[in-house]
């Protein structure tokens, strides 16, 4: 029977907590004990005056002065030196027993000879019906549980009796146990303290009993157990104590044979775990994690210390303590109650079958094959700005990785990161790539049509309207210009968007949505390198206003979502820099081509503002010609219809939707003046329709938003949504209906754009290269492609966007000059020297000039008469010759080249892989997303309501 209590109070004040309001309530509720306490010991840690006058006036027989860094374990170690009694009761400056506590911790340590550690009930500060914890345990694998952390107090516990370890706050433990096992084990870092003194109590052939009528109440001031979790700070402070008590206990409690494997293991599970956080959507637990593994890599004297100890003391065996562990049904029940239910209103069924959006798909589906009925025949297709894809996929994924660009005399550096998007796309169909963009093609409208319908999911609940927005997305004439012309990148932005809006208007939720909404983002810059203006605008506000109004952990999230991106074009961005050229870096990738485009001048900014970037095919429709004014007339109910989304009950949703109109028009309007690549010697000016696109998301979003909270009577939504879709199924007709009457610019394509006898030659020898000479009225100009054709894939902006003759240039320009001449002898040399085995001159287009033609009758007589060349004769590509004899390929890159390339792609895939990681759902981001509405601004209205 402990005849005399020495209780041990250890105070630091951290500048987080009221330390003296505390202390004060706990000198207090001492005092009151029904059983008060025989001696009370304080250890001040860097306490200030107020701290010291509080210690001083309380009747301890002792007051020690501490550093502030110092430890609870520490602490307790310099005041058990004073202990002067039979047990030894465990404070901090934060706990306040109530009035019976010590009483009933002494009747619970009374109960049998055996008894070592009574465990008491801790309860919130200011909520004493919530358990803090109620005794703690282990799993199978060593980690530590909390038996009725968190659960609201009905007494289902009181019941209990054995328990293997508590939580360290206000245990009472007899002194003899204390003397003997050294008391707590400095080594664990704050956290588990009193679970591991039960285990080796436990071992040590003592009991460790519950105590549940001695409720004390904490505050989690951070001296004893972990800080209240109120900060980014104070959790990454938890996290790291709990991980590396969990290490330490590991490597002290594993066998002799065991300790090397689990030391050996702590950095690569370190990084298992941490592509577990980030699967989990805790990435902020990714620091804690790594600084918790080197601090118990570098710790191993603190283990053999404590194995020692427990090896000295140990009476019991492991499988004693097996009973006391949680088992794995246990934990599995535990996961499913913790399950987070939400509070407001919770989400409805999506609906997208039962409220017509598999309908819309399948119907846009019949129309696109209606409309492109032997498209699945084409081996490839071709027309605009369409080009091939790299025969293989290893080709596809050299192009987009190599340093070495297929185009140009002697290109090396990155590749766009359009590249990268256009080897996913080709992996889609590994047996036949360029297939893929034939796919593609077919499946955009029903693709715009499902992601038309999702974006909309964040709008309204209404089904309808749900499939208007679908519509309205799928037929905006932005998309159907760049279907009709043949722009790959304006309809990949196209159909990325609407999933970027879906995941980015809820990406201050949820990290997966934060994962998705960075990668979306990375592929509708690599396809529109212009739009990194207004997105940059448009991240910049949602950082600032999620910080503002939704806290740190938003912002964090939508920090991110800008890193992939950045990522990606890092290696091109910088390669621009150091050649001082940035403007370069707003290029359309792909295949440089002008197209049909709006008329310069007021009439042309205005259809460009209302949706426009180019008359749909209407010239080639109707016949018609010049400015095509009544295109307006289709979208405007739209644009009207956005216009009115400022005075919706969900006011800054529609702002913002007005925003991202605004910024889209802005940014369409400036890049039709600004011209950065060129087409053999023909500027090209930047393409509108991906901002056009950008506009559309806040033109088609504010229609929809008025329909559904703005016009009041479901007749007259009825009247405008119809209105709105027939004016866009009007515009459409067109692009529908171009290949029907043969005016489409899109079609087969081939499967290369070199003649078939260089395509053979050159497909399994991609370091053959043929030099292109194109006869103009001012000369020829020369182009080289390396393999068996010029890719999609392989265009590169650091050739069509230069600013200035590089090296290469003008080393092909001179031998390009020598070809066609008959006084160079050494130039056929010069070609086998460097890899190049054909020459082909272009054929005559229609309205050559008569300049054009004497240099080309000129260049093929040269030609025929140049040693070392063997004519191949005329082909569909124009006239062929070859270098007589084997030619070697080009060499490779230079060795720092290809290292820096390499280093730039690990990095760039390490980030990608993250953010997949991020992305992946999981039954607890699923469970949390179920506890929100879909739309967004439904829960602030619905708060206002009441």
């Amino acid at each position: 029977m402990p005849a005399r209590v020495h209780a041990l109070l250890v105070v630091r004040p951290d500048g987080r907590a009221p330390a003296a309001y505390h202390l004060s309530r706990t000198l207090a509720a001492l005092r009151e004990q029904t059983r008060a306490v025989d001696a009370l010991t304080i250890v001040l840690c860097g306490a200030d005056d107020r701290l010291r006058t509080l210690a001083e006036e309380s009747g301890a027989e002792a007051v020690i002065a501490a550093p502030a860094r110092t430890g609870f374990a520490a602490a307790l170690r310099l005041a058990s030196r004073r202990i002067d009694g039979d047990a030894v009761w465990l404070l901090a400056q934060d706990v306040a027993p109530e009035t019976p506590a010590l009483e009933r911790l002494v009747a619970a340590l009374e109960t049998a000879p055996s008894v070592a550690v009574a465990v008491p009930k801790l309860v919130e500060w200011d909520d004493r019906s919530r358990i803090v914890s109620l005794g703690r345990s282990l799993t199978r694998l060593g980690a530590a549980v909390g038996l009725a952390d968190g659960e609201h107090d009905q007494g289902q516990h009181d019941a209990a009796d054995d328990v293997l370890g508590g939580d360290v706050r206000g245990l009472l433990v007899h002194t003899a146990a204390w003397r003997e096992l050294e008391g707590v084990d400095e080594a664990l870092g704050g956290a588990d303290e009193g679970l591991d003194l039960g285990v080796r109590v436990r071992l040590a052939g003592g009991r460790v009993v519950l105590a549940p009528g001695a409720r004390i109440a904490v505050a989690h001031d951070g001296v004893a157990g972990p800080p209240a979790p109120h900060s980014t700070r104070a959790r990454a402070r938890a996290a790291h104590a709990a991980r590396v008590a969990q290490l330490h206990r590991r490597l002290v409690y594993a066998a002799p044979p065991l300790v090397p494997l689990h030391w050996l293991s702590l950095l690569p599970l370190a990084l298992w775990r941490s592509i577990l956080h980030l699967v989990g959507k805790r990435p902020a637990r990714i620091g804690p994690e790594w600084s918790a593994a080197f601090t118990a890599l570098v710790s191993l004297v603190s283990v053999v210390r404590a194995r020692s100890r427990i090896a000295r003391h140990r009476r019991a065996s492991w499988a004693q303590l097996a009973p006391l562990r949680v088992n794995t049904r246990v934990m599995r029940q535990r996961l499913i109650e913790d399950e987070p239910a939400g509070t407001g209103p919770r989400r409805t069924d999506l609906g997208f079958f039962s409220g017509g959006g598999a309908w819309a798909v399948l119907a846009a589906l019949v129309v696109s094959v209606a409309a492109m009925p032997a498209a699945l025949s084409w081996p490839s297709i071709g027309g605009g700005a369409l080009a091939p894809l790299a025969p293989t996929v290893a080709r596809l994924w050299d192009e987009a990785t190599g340093v070495q660009r297929p185009l140009g005399w002697d290109t090396i550096g990155p590749a766009d990161p359009f590249s990268a998007v256009v080897a996913v796309l080709g992996t889609l169909s590994p047996a036949e790539p360029s297939r893929a963009l034939v796919v593609l093609w077919l499946l955009a409208l029903p693709l715009a049509v499902l992601g038309g319908w999702f974006a909309a999911t964040r709008l309204t609940e209404r089904p309808t309207l749900r499939i208007v927005g679908a519509v309205l997305w799928a037929l905006a004439p932005a998309f159907l210009v760049a279907l009709g012309d043949g722009r790959p990148a304006a309809v990949i932005v196209h159909l990325v968007l609407p999933w970027l809006a879906f995941t980015a208007a809820a990406a201050h939720r949820s990290w997966g949505n934060a994962g998705t909404a960075s990668i979306l983002l990375a592929v509708v810059l690599a396809c529109s390198p212009v739009l990194a203006a207004p997105v940059v605008v448009i991240w910049i506000c949602a950082v600032v206003l999620a910080m503002a109004l939704r806290g740190r952990r938003a912002g964090f999230r939508w920090l991110w979502i800008l890193v992939p991106s950045l990522a990606l074009s890092a290696p091109l961005v910088i390669t621009r820099l150091l050649a001082r050229d940035p403007w370069s870096l707003l290029a359309d990738p792909g295949v440089p081509w002008t197209g049909p485009r709006v008329a310069d001048g007021v009439l042309g900014r205005v259809l460009l503002a209302t949706g426009f970037p180019a008359d749909a095919g209407w010239s080639a429709f109707t016949g018609a010609a010049g400015p095509l004014w009544w295109l307006l007339l289709f979208t405007a109910p739209v644009v009207v219809l956005a216009l009115a989304a400022g005075a919706s009950s969900r006011r800054f949703v529609g702002i913002v939707l007005l925003a991202i109109a605004g910024l889209g028009v802005v940014t369409a309007v400036v890049t039709t003046g600004v011209s950065v690549s060129i087409d053999t010697t023909t500027p090209i000016s930047l393409w509108p329709g991906t901002a056009v696109s950008l506009a559309w998301v806040g033109f088609a979003g504010g229609a929809l938003l008025s329909l559904d909270s703005v016009v009041p009577l479901r007749a007259v939504r009825t009247v405008a949504a119809s209105i709105a879709v027939a004016g866009l199924v009007v515009a459409a007709v067109p692009t529908l209906l171009g290949q029907a009457r043969d005016i489409a610019i899109v079609g087969r394509g081939e499967a290369t754009t070199l003649p078939a006898f260089v395509a053979a030659e050159g497909a399994g020898r991609p370091g053959l290269g043929t030099i292109i000479l194109t006869p103009t009225s001012g000369g020829v100009a020369v182009d080289v492609v390396w393999g068996g054709s010029a890719t999609l894939g392989g265009q590169s902006t650091l050739v069509t966007a230069r600013t200035r003759l590089t090296e290469g240039d003008e080393a092909a320009a001179q031998i390009a000059a020598d070809l066609v001449t008959d006084t160079a002898n050494d130039v056929v040399g010069e070609l086998r020297e460097h890899g190049v085995a054909f020459i082909l001159v272009a054929p005559e287009v229609e309205g050559e000039a008569p300049e054009a033609r004497t240099t080309r009758l000129a260049a093929a007589t040269a030609l025929n008469s140049r040693d070392g060349l063997d004519a191949v004769g005329a082909t569909d590509r124009g006239e062929l010759w070859r270098l007589s004899g084997d030619v070697p390929p080009r060499s490779d890159a230079p060795a720092s080249a290809r290292a820096a390339t390499n280093a730039a792609w690990t990095g760039i895939a390490t980030v990608f892989a993250i953010a997949l990681l991020l992305a992946l759902p999981t039954r607890g981001s699923r469970s949390a997303s179920r506890a929100v509405p879909r739309v967004v601004g439904l829960r602030e209205l619905r708060r206002r309501e009441r």
